[in-house]
């Protein structure tokens, strides 16, 4: 039996990774057993890629398939490229029609040919029903078996229905009430379903304002339609309103898990689907592009401090005062910066408020940034005995601060709009604005007032 609670389920995949290390596969084949295909992923992506192909190949057929849903893309591939081409056909048929199209794209072509010959004429139109709308929209997101039933028939013949069919589909809460033409006119509960009389008609129980979603909306909206409106499932529709499938919340908690991997791992520059143990010359060559993004930015705020280096010369107090200024700068920018990053993601930032954000939040940066202005001057006169350099620090604080916010507030609207991610790029560009305004208006006033 599978371990389905996940502290115990951590506990078993120790102990397997500890006495496979200690007496090898022959000492964990019946723990293996005990193992969800969730939590076989978790330990696959777990230990080195040498021991991977050892284990996975005493994975039964019947788990196989959904261990691949499960694991990161990059482990994945890896497992695909080992594995025989007809265990890997007869592992992937054994799966639902959406989890199919999931792994799809990463299938050489002779298991995709396999599966297709493999599946009926019904599931391999289902398949091209999924597979024709893009990976992250409701479309590509969502399960063809949807129970559909329409509205003149009475409860008692639904319930029929049902016992017939034995079992529903997981997490089925409501049933899709559609018309003649298959257009959606409305779901059911099947809470009321139970408690209402065999004798009254679907159309009186019957939701007729259902939360839907197009079969073209995108997968983050789907997920901000689940978590507003409380949903265990929802209808998927054409544009006309023809019921084509549904999408179900454990789809949804792996699109947010998806976003969230991806949101913080893009801040680095960083690769969510990338094997942890893939080779040192693999990851350095992909984390080398970013560093050398961070280097070409650093060298930009170098050119504005080499522009001020005999300034600097004259007073010392500059170079150790100058951090200060861009430190305070970019963290108040990243503050508006990731605001209205997730104001757009959410969807409450649009052009309707756009524009009222990016004043409040420069009014934000403003008194932040009077308030800190006051306190490091009245720090830099303490420490350096000089009131003129107080008082170009706290202009140079106030200016910075205000002109981080607002950048902040206003780089992730502009790169949205022409199609650059915020969550990658708009990081960098920020602390670049931040310390070219900070050490132009810091070491710019100095050499106005002080040399």
């Amino acid at each position: 039996m599978a371990a389905t609670n996940p502290d115990n389920a951590e506990d078993l995949i120790e102990q397997i990774i500890t006495v496979y290390g200690d007496d090898g596969i022959e000492a964990v084949v019946t723990l293996l057993d005990e193992l969800h295909p969730a939590d076989v992923a978790h330990l696959l992506e777990s230990i080195p890629p040498e021991d991977r192909l050892e284990i996975w190949q005493h994975i039964d057929d019947d788990r196989r398939g959904e261990t691949l849903v499960e694991l990161n893309e990059g482990v994945r591939n890896t497992l695909i490229s080992e594995t025989d081409i007809h265990a890997l056909a007869a592992a992937v048929h054994r799966l639902d029609t959406d989890e199919i199209a999931d792994l799809i794209p990463g299938l050489p072509d002779e298991v995709i040919a396999e599966v297709l010959f493999n599946v009926s004429l019904e599931e391999r139109e289902q398949l091209n029903e999924v597979l024709s709308y893009a990976e992250d929209t409701a479309g590509g997101l969502m399960d063809i078996d949807a129970v559909s039933i329409r509205p003149r028939i009475t409860v008692a013949v639904v319930r029929r229905y049902l016992r017939i069919l034995a079992s529903l589909p997981e997490y089925t809460d409501k049933l899709f009430v559609v018309n003649r033409n298959n257009e959606l006119t409305g779901t059911v509960l099947l809470s009321d379903l139970v408690t209402a009389d065999d004798e009254q008609r679907i159309s009186e129980i019957t939701n007729t304002e259902p939360r839907y979603f197009t079969a073209e909306q995108d997968e983050l909206e789907v997920a901000n339609g689940f978590a507003r409106y409380n949903l265990v499932s929802a209808p998927v529709v054409t544009e006309d309103m023809h019921l084509i499938g549904r999408i179900t919340v454990d789809d949804v908690v792996d699109v947010i898990q998806d976003e969230a991997d991806y949101r913080m791992m893009a801040s680095a520059g960083l690769d969510e689907e990338q094997d942890i143990f893939a080779p040192v010359t693999q990851i350095t060559r992909s984390r080398a592009v970013w560093l050398g993004i961070n280097l070409i930015t650093a060298l930009v705020a170098s050119v504005v401090i080499g522009r001020f280096q005999d300034t600097i010369g004259q007073l010392v107090a500059l170079a150790v005062l100058m951090p200060i200024v861009a430190s305070m700068g970019g963290n108040t920018g990243i503050q508006s910066l990731t605001v209205v990053i997730r104001g757009l993601a959410v969807g409450t930032i649009s052009a309707s408020n756009a524009r009222r954000i990016f004043f409040k939040e420069m009014l934000v940066g403003s008194l932040n940034g009077l308030i800190w202005a006051l306190v490091t001057a009245m720090i830099t006169v303490l420490w350096f005995d000089d009131l003129q350099l107080g008082i170009i620090i706290g202009a140079a604080m106030i200016i910075t601060m205000t002109s981080a916010s607002l950048f902040g507030a206003l780089l992730p609207v502009l790169m949205t709009r022409y199609g650059i991610d915020p969550t990658l790029a708009g990081g960098v560009a920020l602390t670049t604005v931040a310390d070219v305004v900070g050490f132009l208006s810091f070491l710019g006033l100095a050499a106005i007032f002080l040399t």
